[in-house]
């Protein structure tokens, strides 16, 4: 009998298509769907060590509060990228344009954008990150 079940796990193991994901893809919602599928195919007479399963449960809890920290941080980061942007408002600045040249001007406005956020200087934008120099006006 336990052939049979070893059999019916082998192959239901491999006629499930399993989903191929970009590495930056798999979270929780994978880690549980594994865990589930690990409990579902094992042999009823040889269960899993309880010490694994209690290891593998606490990794889940593990992954749900890593995902909450990153969650938390890129919040911050975004918050403390506006800030910086809304001081430079009235400000002088000088930042690299894209062609290797310098240029200056007043921020007159920021906008938060996807990678961070646009200041708009005078008729021409530039990012945070290519400011070179600032000065009061």
């Amino acid at each position: 009998m336990p052939d049979a079940i070893n059999s019916f796990a082998a192959k239901s193991a491999t006629t499930t298509p399993v989903p191929t994901a970009a590495p930056d893809s798999l979270g929780k919602d994978t880690f549980l769907k594994l865990l589930v599928a690990q409990l579902k195919y094992q042999d009823p007479l040889k269960p899993s060590d309880p010490q694994q399963f209690l290891s593998q449960s606490a990794q889940f809890s593990t992954v749900e509060k890593l995902e909450e920290i990153t969650k938390a941080i890129t919040a911050s980061s975004r918050t403390a990228t506006l800030t910086s942007a809304a001081g430079l408002l009235g400000r002088t600045v000088s930042f690299a344009k894209p062609d290797g040249t310098t240029a200056t001007g007043v921020v007159t406005s920021a906008q938060p954008t996807a990678d961070g956020v646009k200041l708009n200087v005078g008729s021409l934008e530039t990012t945070l990150d290519q400011v070179t120099d600032i000065r009061l006006t």
